[in-house]
């Protein structure tokens, strides 16, 4: 039965081989002007999920002299995303893609690649409250925060209502100051776009001064494949207030964003992207970038800026003339996903108002890229320096992955956690003089 499933495999590699590989510069397609290469085509496209292993006892993910790592929990079930409460405790949502029957070849390799990632597994559907009681940068306090969700991800509070981003509708639910389950069961504020769901991960992020909510939904295809249709109020960001009403587009063309938060200097939402596939190993980068009110950042129909991709058809010239040019690559199919400013004081200074982004790693690049967190210095309110890797090791020698990061938040003391969905854990990571 193995070789029967390792061979169509195996020849799809072979297939998709004639693509040049991908540059090893662990930092090829990053900053505000990034090189792009001329599209690649291929029979098939490039398959090249690492094998997922897990941590080896007593081993953890690496991070720049003066840190120090801990596993500030183990054991999750599918950890993806964070929030960190008021008085401390952080919430970890537990959510999956799910095995579903697959729609042909394409669809079958697709599960077989997510599976081999670590992902394709029943979906947790909750979200977990985690506290370190006695500040030794471990949460010796686990409790199910809430249930009754469905692929929860992003998670916002105003006041004490919580809101939770699932794959097919925004929740709220009560919560009590320093309470370790929710006031309520979750209820349905708003729809989201759901159907196919090609990107079921959906974020929310409050507002600094709690007026309005931002959710994030991705693209239905790669590139409009299933037809426009399909992908009605997706590859988008969304606004509305806290009570439901006043849903609208608030930018659009962004193939599928992740992180979202609000820069410290200027206060301007920013989003992490994940940009399309099938143009070749070096094409096209993620990115974050600033998001502008209405503003419309190319998908499908062009990248970074007014690249056009001709495989889309019929194409959209009045669309492309208006694509804005994101702020600032972070590399061809890093999955950049978790995005947070530094706001907080116990790191050096070359760190604060800066951005750090998780990425999730490729399954369609060879060599690999991704598979840590990155750092971005901020300058008056715009990415400025070199980029660095903050968190790595989540390879081994064999390449294969002990782990892969999503989301990153600063905690309540100013360390940065982050969540390791295929390793099970949280990590913690603090400047050694203050863990």
């Amino acid at each position: 039965m193995r070789r029967r499933i390792l061979a169509p495999l195996a020849a799809l590699a072979v297939l998709a081989a004639c693509a040049s590989p991908g540059s090893p510069d662990p930092f090829v397609g990053f900053g505000p002007d990034p090189q792009l290469p001329p599209p690649q085509k291929s029979l098939l496209p490039t398959v090249a999920a690492l094998k997922v292993v897990g941590w080896p006892e007593g081993r953890t993910p690496q991070a720049p002299p003066g840190f120090v790592v801990t596993r500030f929990a183990g054991d999750l079930d599918h950890p993806r995303w964070l929030h960190v409460l008021p008085n401390g405790d952080v919430l970890v949502a537990q959510s999956s893609t799910e095995p579903k029957p697959p729609k042909g070849l394409r669809d079958w390799v697709a599960q077989r690649v997510q599976k081999r990632a670590g992902a394709l597994t029943p979906s947790p559907n909750n979200i977990i409250l985690l506290r370190d009681a006695d500040g030794d940068g471990v949460a010796e306090v686990r409790e199910v925060f809430a249930e009754g969700l469905k692929r929860p991800t992003g998670m916002a509070l105003v006041g004490e209502t919580l809101f939770v981003a699932n794959d097919d509708a925004l929740v709220q639910m009560p919560y009590t100051p320093g309470a370790t389950r929710a006031g309520g069961p979750p209820v349905k504020v708003v729809d989201l776009p759901a159907g196919i769901n090609h990107h079921w991960v959906k974020n929310v992020v409050a507002s600094p001064d709690g007026a309005k909510l931002y959710v994030s939904v991705g693209s239905n295809s790669n590139i409009g494949e299933n037809g426009m249709e399909a992908e009605e109020g997706r590859a988008a960001i969304h606004q509305l207030n806290p009570d439901g009403t006043g849903m609208r587009l608030f930018a659009s063309g962004l193939r599928n964003p992740n992180g979202m938060d609000f820069e410290p200097v200027t206060g301007a939402l920013w989003t992490a992207v994940n940009e399309r596939d099938e143009l070749g190993n070096d094409l096209v980068p993620d990115y974050m970038t600033s998001v502008r009110e209405d503003g419309f950042y190319g998908w499908p129909y062009s990248y970074f800026g007014q690249n056009v991709d001709e495989r889309v058809k019929p194409q959209r010239p009045d669309l492309v003339a208006r694509a804005i040019k994101p702020d600032y690559a972070l590399g061809p199919h890093t999955a950049s996903l978790g995005l947070a400013f530094y706001r907080g004081t116990a790191f050096p200074a070359a760190y604060h108002g800066g951005a750090f982004v998780g990425q999730h790693g490729s399954w369609n690049r060879k060599p690999p890229n991704g598979y840590r967190v990155v750092f971005i210095p901020f300058a008056g309110g715009r990415p400025t320096g070199e980029p660095s890797i903050f968190l790595s090791g989540f390879l081994n020698e064999k390449g294969e992955a002990y782990g892969r990061p999503v989301d990153v938040k600063v905690d309540a003391r100013g360390a940065l956690l982050v969540t390791d969905d295929a390793g099970k854990a949280v990590w913690r990571v603090a400047p050694a003089a203050a863990q």
